[in-house]
């Protein structure tokens, strides 16, 4: 595994991100013992990246983060998220980015995890109430009493980050970036490499699409939410699967699967770029990991760079009226 800088944080080429352990997805949170071995298994490969955040369960997903790193703490950057539970009272997905509730959360964050400090501690998505200016105050304080190491912002836009920014330096942006999704290239990557911010992409496998094992929406359970995610539905699911299977095609080429290939094709844009596919079987991390070795020749990745973009929004209208762009 290779290693890169987010900023000052080294970190690994390839991260882990733990939200469908314990939400999200079919089978999250069935299976906590796999969830744990998964993550000891990225461990052993090299991985050092883990995100989490205090929404995912709510809170499980830090409880078992917990529970699978202790004695194992000191092998991990770890990420987590703050401002989609308001804890004044309107509770989970109500953003809330206030000074105040930033120090609520961050205390039940370190008891949840286990840990004593948080190494990248980010702004979950950005709340119009609160000026930007106020939160990256509020994170800069809790660096400076060692509960924090470095503050990150989620799928923010250029004028938030350079507010952020000028108060608190921001280590990383995560947002969602695959061959699927590309719209930060043009008005966020600039920013983020103009002031020597990490990216940190979410969803790099296109929520699953690009692995090629997405066949039918029949093999999601109820309780996911690409159920009813426009990328999923209709005419959009027919034609995204067209594209699943260009991918396809070029990773029997190339020799690898296509989740490896989407994956060496995201790390191949840049080297201040470190993805996190989330998965919680120790098969799939084992495979992730691996792309960190699958090299692109300039033509293949001329092609993937050339696919026409996924059909349809990749959020839901409520879920995107909380995005920057």
């Amino acid at each position: 595994m290779r290693y890169i800088k987010l900023r000052d944080l080294e970190v690994s080429r390839i991260g882990l991100g733990a939200m469908g352990m314990s939400h999200g997805y079919t089978g999250s949170g069935t299976d906590d013992a796999e969830s744990i071995r998964t993550v000891h298994r990225a461990l052993e490969l090299g991985v050092t990246l883990i995100d989490t955040a205090e929404i995912y369960g709510p809170y499980t997903n830090e409880e078992l983060l917990g529970r699978a790193l202790k004695g194992r703490r000191d092998q991990v950057v770890l990420a987590t998220k703050f401002g989609l539970v308001s804890h004044a009272g309107e509770g989970a997905w109500n953003l809330d980015s206030s000074p105040a509730n930033v120090r609520t959360a961050v205390e039940g964050s370190l008891k949840r995890l286990g840990t004593d400090h948080i190494d990248l501690y980010y702004q979950h998505r950005v709340d119009p109430k609160t000026p930007i200016e106020e939160t990256a105050g509020a994170v800069g304080e809790l660096i400076a009493e060692g509960k924090v190491r470095a503050f990150g912002l989620s799928e923010a836009g250029p004028d938030t980050i350079r507010r952020a920014h000028t108060v608190q330096p921001v280590t990383a942006v995560q947002s969602e970036y695959s061959l699927f999704t590309r719209g930060i290239e043009e008005r966020v990557l600039p920013v983020l490499r103009e002031l020597n911010i990490g990216l940190v992409p979410f969803s790099p496998l296109g929520r699953g699409f690009l692995t090629g094992t997405v066949r039918s929406t029949d093999q999601f359970d109820e309780n996911d939410f690409r159920r009813d995610n426009p990328r999923f539905t209709g005419e959009n699911f027919r034609r995204n699967l067209a594209l699943a299977d260009e991918v396809k095609s070029l990773a029997d080429e190339a020799g690898a699967t296509p989740g490896q290939v989407a994956l060496a094709w995201l790390l191949a844009q840049g080297d201040d770029i470190a993805p996190i596919p989330g998965t919680k079987r120790v098969s799939r991390v084992e495979e992730n990991t691996a792309a960190d070795a699958v090299t692109l020749t300039a033509e293949q990745l001329d092609r993937l760079s050339s696919l026409p973009p996924a059909a349809g929004a990749t959020h839901t209208e409520a879920q995107a009226r909380m995005l920057e762009r």
